[in-house]
């Protein structure tokens, strides 16, 4: 009688494994790549669709045989992302901040785990929302209602407090290699703070105001490759660039519903040539302008199969041209290559 019910059970468990398997193939996040690119023919693609990421499954990590059939027997479900706002990435290793789930979800494809780090130290998460790459592996959180970024180490254990001295709503981060500095948007202060490796307060740039230099509600951060700091000036409308001192030095940008035009400007990135990448939450896409502000071509629509989006929030390329967005609310992370230097005349 053994071995019949051995094999009863065995069939059992494989069957159930079968159906957890079925159920996280049909997430709407794991679609075959289709072939898509933008700008669409007859122009040359310059950006292709790559895969969508809605959870550890989809970057790669794989549990055990016996893994998967205690996960099967005991019930527990394949975590996605809820709501993913911030996203980085940097040797196979997918860093997402999301507010929905809250927590910092580490996703390392070369020691094949993933950790959902819900709290820093003795303190849950309540808002993360934006997250950077520091050296030696360091990572900086931003969680907006604590007040505070969190420095971690890459598996999520706190080293220290990378900034809090009088934030009100840190929204965006950005660190700059050379000169060790964390750079955060505050959005609603409306101005960027600077903080040092001790996360000593260094310098504040920006008011409130629409002149050159002035935010209302910055949320979003990142370095180009000439080392500008680009700030998404949300309320305003416009993509501003400063020096690292906070000097004032171009502006892109203005309210509107044509291309062009931004609606609710987000994420912004640039790629290894100096385009500039920027996401509209409300177009649902991202537009695509050169290093003078003209407007090369937009990639996604609203929807949620691959390639569209559904209130998209941050952006991240890494140095070979991967181009990572946070698709919020289909609760994924889409990935995308840069195929082409279109539009870019240091690129031919």
């Amino acid at each position: 009688m053994r071995r019949p019910l051995l094999r009863l059970a065995t069939g059992a468990i494989l069957v159930t494994l079968g159906v957890h398997a079925a159920a996280g193939a049909d997430n709407g996040a794991s679609w075959p790549a289709a072939d898509l690119a933008w700008p669409r023919a007859p122009s040359e693609p310059a950006v292709r669709y790559v895969r969508a990421v809605a959870g550890p499954e989809d970057w790669g990590i794989t549990a055990s045989f016996f893994g998967r059939i205690v996960d099967a027997l005991t019930g527990k479900r394949v975590e996605h992302f809820a709501r993913p706002t911030g996203v980085a990435e940097r040797g196979g290793v997918l860093y997402v901040a999301d507010p929905g789930t809250p927590a910092l979800w580490i996703v390392d494809t070369p020691q094949n785990h993933a950790i959902r780090v819900d709290r820093v130290g003795d303190t849950p998460l309540v808002s993360p929302v934006a997250v950077a790459l520091g050296p030696q592996g360091i990572v900086f959180l931003a969680d907006t209602m604590l007040k505070k970024v969190f420095r971690l180490d890459r598996t999520g254990n706190l080293l220290g407090i990378a900034a809090a001295a009088d934030l009100e709503r840190p929204a965006g981060l950005a660190y700059d290699v050379d000169r060790r500095e964390l750079y955060v948007a505050d959005s609603a202060a409306h101005h960027v703070a600077v903080f040092d490796p001790d996360g000593k307060l260094v310098r504040l740039f920006g008011e409130r105001g629409t002149n050159d230099g002035e935010f209302n509600a910055p949320t979003h951060l990142a370095f180009d490759r000439t080392g500008a700091l680009l700030v998404t000036d949300a309320l305003n409308y416009r993509l501003e660039a400063f020096d690292r001192d906070g000097r004032f030095l171009w502006k892109i940008g203005r309210q509107g519903d044509g291309s062009g035009d931004f609606a609710a400007p987000k994420g912004v990135a640039s790629d290894g040539v100096g385009h500039l990448y920027v996401v509209d939450a409300l177009f649902d896409t991202v537009q695509v302008f050169d290093a003078k502000g003209t407007l090369l071509f937009s990639f996604g629509d609203r929807g949620t199969r691959e390639g569209q989006f559904w209130l998209p929030g941050g952006i991240f390329i890494d140095p070979q041209d991967e181009i990572y967005v946070a698709d919020a609310y289909n609760g994924r992370i889409q990935v995308f290559r840069v195929v082409t230097r279109w539009g870019n005349e240091a690129g031919k």
